[in-house]
């Protein structure tokens, strides 16, 4: 039998918007079980509490328990290539930092690429970190460190959690711009007894790590990274405010596997910015010396290509390797 030209497309037509109704009705139904967010670092520290705190309130709005599965290991490396290797169906996320942008110019032999297979959903937490140093350094504000460093280049040594971490590329990122010359001490664990004891002088720390003893006078905090002051230290400057152009942040947000339907995106995004207004989480965010990151999934996209195009020239430049 031979159809008319007319059913013939009308069948087509139908045919062909299938797909489209069938990835609506999954997204109206998702989720319909539970939902993992696996985080590449142990329990208790930053990534891993802001990931709680949206895992939380997403259980409550989705009525699916959201569970935080802990993957620390290789820089996080190990949490991306499981989400990479995961079902594209909305049901595993990646917590995301700025390591993970980092680390794809740091490693040479990742088993993926961040930018083809990781889809960007939603920023959630960003924070400044804090410049501060041991009360033995005769520097009190950010241009006398700065001159203080010029004048006895490589005797100031700064410690980080280790090559290619946050601390280390921001402190690389400093030298080049303030033109110092900083001796990085890489730690495998916390650094802050020897800064406290002045066996290293300075460290570049997320805000939440050493406010205590900045506040205590125990350290001496000299600039924040971001381009405006925090509300946690607002008497300390900003480095952009001596050093032109300088900014970084230390930042948290939700990827899932490539390929994972637009509408399970949108929908999580949608979710995720909701719990971000909620002025609790700005509370517990605040607690953290930091803020929500409400983006759309496009912007979220172009600022994690704009992060690692910015520590690719970093890295490059310092030569920097994987621990």
């Amino acid at each position: 039998m031979t159809l008319p030209r007319r059913r013939l497309l009308q069948l087509a037509a139908g045919a062909a918007a299938l797909p489209a109704v069938s990835r609506l009705a999954w997204a109206q139904t998702y989720p319909s079980r539970p939902v993992r967010i696996v985080v590449g670092y142990p329990a208790g520290i930053a990534p891993d509490i802001t990931a709680r705190l949206i895992a939380q309130s997403l259980s409550e709005r989705f009525g699916q328990q959201v569970i935080v599965d802990n993957r620390p290991g290789a820089g996080s490396n190990i949490a991306a290539d499981a989400v990479v290797r995961a079902a594209p169906d909305g049901y595993t996320l990646l917590a995301m930092t700025v390591t993970n942008t980092v680390n794809s110019t740091l490693y040479d032999n990742l088993s993926f690429n961040l930018m083809r297979d990781i889809a960007p959903v939603a920023g959630t937490f960003r924070s400044p970190q804090v410049l501060e140093v041991n009360p033995s350094v005769p520097a009190k504000t950010l241009p006398e460190f700065i001159a203080y460093a010029k004048a006895n280049p490589g005797k100031i040594n700064y410690a980080s959690d280790g090559n290619g971490s946050a601390p280390h590329v921001v402190g690389e990122l400093f030298k080049a711009m303030a033109g110092v010359d900083l001796v990085h001490v890489p730690y495998r664990g916390s650094y802050l007894p020897d800064l406290l004891s002045g066996q290293v002088q300075a460290a570049f720390s997320s805000i939440a790590t050493p406010i205590a003893y900045i506040r205590a006078g125990q350290l001496r905090a000299l600039a924040v990274t971001t381009t405006t002051r925090s509300d946690a230290l607002p008497d300390i400057p900003t480095v952009g405010e001596f050093v032109p152009g300088f900014e970084a942040y230390l930042w948290h947000g939700i990827g899932v596997p490539k390929n994972t339907p637009i509408e399970i995106i949108d929908k999580l995004n949608k979710e995720i910015n909701a719990v971000l207004s909620d002025p609790n989480t700005k509370t517990r965010f605040a607690s953290l010396g930091g803020e929500p990151m409400s983006m759309a999934p496009a912007e979220f996209e172009k600022f994690i290509a704009d992060e690692t195009e910015k520590w690719a020239k970093v890295i490059k430049f310092a030569g920097i390797k994987p621990r």
